[in-house]
């Protein structure tokens, strides 16, 4: 099984034939600027100026590839389907282990709004993360036999889901972040065939996560790795520096870390 960083020099994610339209859309509401990017993306203007919040809600997050190891069925295992899958706390595996995964406790929470700006209830989030030494469960070599780091929970009446996790390392080649992918409903998300709503991305805070690494046991690997990589260089979010999945994190190394981030999928 190929490490993280020799999969990301080879190929990184899916590539370009998934990356190309994302990045064209992109281009071309950067493009467009000022007003007329609002328009296409669905913002309102009042008095010629920007609403803010409507602005900001009406900015579909950005679609990103699932990685080479979304264990969602499209590339090797499908750990969708198992029972105990849907879970608010993914540290430890599930199954046939139950290893937790070590390192500094992140809760995170997504929250999702729909075109309208109002909560959709009832989606089923899938989110899944590498651990602090940057690998991936059941890809990874030394983790094949564990899942943890993945779990599905459904929105509740605000929209939100919430993951009691770890803070996930800076592997060689990618900003710090945590994949997700939106389902319409729960049934959708625990079923080998149910269509994906949105696929994306939360990019995590520098500043918050070089304090991380530097003073916690077991990510010293990632002072390195993130030393070499900036957001602007990142291939999944330089293109827009995250502008619509960069978290809002709070806490600290001891007491642990809370992390937030709403997205509209339509």
């Amino acid at each position: 099984m190929q490490d993280n960083e020799a999969f990301v020099r080879e190929v990184h994610d899916k590539g370009l034939t998934y990356d190309l339209p994302v990045m064209t859309r992109r281009r071309m509401l950067s493009t467009i600027g000022g007003a007329g990017a609002l328009a296409v993306a669905g913002g309102a203007l009042i008095n010629g100026t920007a609403d803010p919040a409507v602005a900001a809600c009406a900015a579909e997050v950005d679609s990103e590839t699932a990685g080479p190891y979304p264990a969602d069925g499209s590339n090797g295992p499908n750990v969708r389907v198992l029972s105990g899958i849907v879970r608010g706390d993914i540290r430890s595996s599930f199954g046939t282990s139950t290893t937790t995964a070590p390192g500094v406790p992140l809760q995170f929470s997504l929250t999702v709004l729909n075109a309208a700006c109002t909560p959709t209830v009832g989606a089923a989030v899938y989110a899944w993360h590498c651990d602090r030494a940057g690998r991936y469960s059941l890809y990874s070599s030394g983790v094949t036999n564990q899942n943890y780091l993945r779990g599905i929970q459904v929105t509740n009446s605000s929209g939100t889901v919430t993951f009691t996790s770890i803070y996930p390392g800076c592997y060689a080649g990618r900003w710090p972040h945590v994949h997700f992918e939106v389902y319409s409903s729960l049934a959708a998300a625990t079923s080998a065939s149910g269509p994906i709503r949105k696929t994306s991305q939360i990019a995590l805070p520098e500043s918050v996560s070089r304090t991380v690494y530097s003073s916690a046991t077991g990510y010293s690997q990632s002072v390195t790795n993130l030393s070499r990589i900036t957001l602007a260089g990142d291939m999944v979010f330089g293109d827009d520096l995250a502008a619509t999945q960069m978290a809002t994190v709070t806490g600290s190394v001891s007491a642990g870390y809370v992390a937030d981030l709403t997205v509209t999928v339509p």
